[in-house]
């Protein structure tokens, strides 16, 4: 069975970037020693390497095999629930960290309350968002087959702001990474070393590039699972027409116009989301920036540069991975009692996912 042309560039795409990453941690666990100065690793070498790679890429790709099975016999994405699961089972130790480190004095309940409120309403912001969607107006023409009539009906074409997901971040942070990863294989080179110093976490440029990384992929990945021609093709084909819009090209046109201007606005509303916990945590190190940021850092305040010191649980790409998760699972699962004849799990109204 030939799989669809998305499904075959997300599997060549992890196993690259888990083989890519498998090497760096390999190279990694050789350079590291225990308490006594042993070496973590007892026989290093290409061996070593060799098996550590085929171990990370041989898991990896069951992993992505169980939530393929996931996706054909459950609900929802499988990948994106095997995720969701790894977020939120950790969520009640941290509850538990947290009000230990209130009780010992180690944070502060000042810094705690805004947190909250932080939180909240970056949840609150990312339910508008995923929910946002672009209605175009469609008007199909009435058809007369034999006595009856068919069409003449008004609908509308929903576009969502984010049609992308979470995937545009996770792709984006996996390439990011790899420079970090490379030079970490490259250590006797001085200037791979210096170049991963201005593009490491907390950097400038690392912002810059996972920014360019996330609308890249946005993009990239709107291009492969939708196609305005077709879908203008299929509207001709029924009978429907966009008002004011001449069927056919100018229709696809017309949609992959607006569809270009949303997938912008969703592309910066995940970079937003996923770097500015990171931003509110280490700050932005201005010093980082080739030539011109020591001449400049001290134009800006010290929360600016260092952050606000507080380990966030939840970061950017988690908050989306669990709101995200959390309103397809449970619109698809109203979706399978609505379709059984049960009353759903609200009887006055309707629970509404991101797409609906």
């Amino acid at each position: 069975m030939a799989l669809p042309r998305e499904a075959q560039y997300t599997r060549y795409g992890t196993v690259l970037i888990s083989i890519i990453q498998g090497t760096g941690i390999a190279l990694y666990l050789e350079r590291m020693t225990s308490p006594g100065g042993a070496s973590l690793v007892p026989h290093p070498g290409w061996g070593f390497r060799v098996m550590t790679v085929i171990t990370l890429t041989t898991g990896t790709a069951f992993v992505m095999w169980l939530g393929e099975q996931i996706s054909e016999r459950g609900i929802g994405n499988g990948i994106s629930l095997i995720i969701f699961a790894g977020i939120v089972v950790g969520f009640v130790p941290a509850i538990g960290n947290t009000l230990n480190g209130l009780q010992r004095g180690n944070l502060e309940l000042l810094k705690i309350i805004p947190l909250v409120v932080f939180m909240v309403a970056v949840v609150a912001f990312i339910v508008y968002m995923e929910r946002a969607q672009r209605r175009i107006p469609v008007q199909y023409a009435k058809r007369v087959v034999g006595r009856k009539v068919y069409g003449g009906q008004s609908t509308y074409l929903p576009l969502r702001v984010n049609t992308g997901g979470v995937i545009p971040v996770i792709f984006a942070g996996s390439v990011v990474t790899i420079p970090t990863v490379l030079a970490s294989m490259l250590q006797s080179t001085r200037w791979v070393q210096d170049a991963a110093d201005f593009i490491k976490y907390g950097q400038p440029i690392y912002y810059l590039l996972q920014v360019i990384a996330i609308v890249f992929f946005s993009y990239f990945y709107i291009s492969i699972i939708f196609n305005p021609a077709d879908l203008a093709e299929n509207m001709r084909k029924y009978g429907g027409f966009i008002p004011g819009i001449r069927p056919g090209k100018r229709t696809s046109e017309y949609i992959d116009r607006i569809l270009t201007r949303i997938t912008l606005v969703g592309s910066l509303y995940l970079a937003a989301v996923a770097i500015l916990p990171e931003f509110l945590l280490t700050g932005i190190h201005v010093a980082g920036i080739p030539w011109l940021g020591p001449k400049i850092e001290g134009s800006f305040p010290e929360w600016f540069k260092t952050g606000m010191g507080i380990n966030f649980y939840f970061g950017g790409t988690s908050l989306l991975i669990v709101v995200g998760v959390a309103m397809d699972t449970i619109q698809q699962v109203e979706s399978q009692l609505v379709m059984r004849n049960y009353e759903g799990f609200m009887k006055r109204s309707r629970i509404r996912g991101r797409r609906g």
